[in-house]
């Protein structure tokens, strides 16, 4: 089913905030959600995630352009997707040099006081005073 200009807008938007996290940091989809000035939206961050076309699709935004294992929940746990989804993410998290660190229950963490990523404004929306 073909998106409506303002959920295409929205996703691409998503997306283009999500590419300027930088390589070895992690942030949550509510961070993503405020710095696009909707943070009553966190949930849609994740469905534009779940929904990320492959590289073969031919997308400009795709898992390969846009880097989806930066976004972990607030609580600093990476979501559970389908089978795997999360050991996934850890993995490709810890090829950045993000350490990962499982509990007693399964769930996989990531210590946002060292890997976090929660600027007031995205880079790309600086001005030349700010940078």
């Amino acid at each position: 089913m073909p998106r409506s200009e303002e959920a295409e807008w929205w996703a691409n938007a998503v997306y283009g905030a999500i590419q300027e996290i930088p390589r070895g940091k992690v942030t949550s989809y509510g961070h993503i959600a405020r710095l696009l000035g909707e943070p009553q939206r966190p949930r849609q961050v994740g469905v534009c995630l779940k929904v990320l076309a492959s590289p073969e699709s031919g997308s400009h935004f795709n898992s390969n352009t846009v880097p989806w294992q930066r976004v972990i929940n607030s609580k600093g746990m990476i979501s559970h997707r389908g089978p795997g989804s999360a050991q996934r993410q850890a993995e490709a998290l810890s090829q950045e040099g993000v350490e990962v660190t499982t509990d007693s229950m399964g769930e996989i963490y990531v210590d946002f006081s060292r890997y976090g990523w929660f600027p007031s404004e995205l880079p790309s929306e600086r001005t030349d005073e700010q940078q």
